[in-house]
């Protein structure tokens, strides 16, 4: 009896001890497997951390990429804004300087008659009602005439006591006068006219060259000038 107690209490012992070695290579294998874990994650978080950090980096690159594409578009957009509006403005001026031209060209071939509408208005001097009739009329043409004119834009010159100046005036005679001094305009042989501020017919004027004595050649040359501007006036009237 006593033997097989003592067999029953090495059976339990070896049992005792089987189980503390599986129980202490249970651990060992457990703790391997904790390292091992371990040292995966601390692998897989050096494999993000550098694919993150490179991730980074292309984006950067792409990033100032980008920023200098989109510099060069603005660059190319502000220079072609610019060429496009300083066009439409040539254009503009172009077309204002074409409506300008061919208005003037229609409104200097009708100043002549207004010419003659003047040289009649100052010669003829009616006598009886019917003739003042008739005047009337015809200053009523001659008042719509101007009216035309004058919502155009035309401007007639005022030139009598004024300063000789070249880019309005044309002088075609040069006479000495006691009352005006050397290059003042003492007569308006044929009016001129502005449109919108440019000129659009010279003043045909007589010129003082201050005080002295005219002599028969400056008079001959006035009759000549005047005879000239007449017959042109008159040539217009009857075209």
């Amino acid at each position: 009896m006593n033997e097989k107690q003592s067999d029953n209490a090495e059976n339990i012992e070896e049992n005792v001890s089987e189980d503390c070695n599986t129980n202490e290579d249970g651990a060992l294998i457990e703790d391997q497997v904790n390292q091992d874990k371990e040292l995966s994650d601390e692998s897989d978080e050096k494999i993000n951390a550098e694919d993150l950090k490179n991730t980074i980096s292309n984006n950067d690159a792409r990033l100032e990429q980008l920023e200098k594409e989109h510099e060069t578009l603005k660059s190319q957009y502000v220079r072609i804004a610019a060429d496009f509006e300083n066009f439409r403005k040539r254009q503009s001026r172009d077309q204002d300087d074409l409506k300008i031209q061919l208005v003037s060209k229609a409104l200097t071939a009708i100043l002549p008659i207004v010419d003659n509408f003047e040289r009649a208005r100052q010669q003829l001097k009616p006598e009886g009602e019917e003739a003042q009739t008739l005047h009337r009329s015809y200053q009523g043409l001659y008042k719509q005439l101007v009216e035309v004119l004058k919502q155009q834009g035309v401007a007639p010159m005022r030139v009598i006591g004024q300063q000789f100046d070249p880019n309005l005036h044309e002088a075609v005679l040069r006479e000495a006068s006691q009352e005006f001094n050397e290059d003042i305009i003492t007569e308006e042989l044929q009016r001129g006219y502005h449109l919108e501020g440019k000129v659009l017919r010279h003043a045909l004027v007589k010129v003082s060259m201050g005080p002295g004595q005219q002599n028969s050649q400056q008079t001959e040359e006035k009759d000549k000038v005047e005879e000239e501007i007449n017959s042109e006036s008159t040539i217009s009237e009857d075209n």
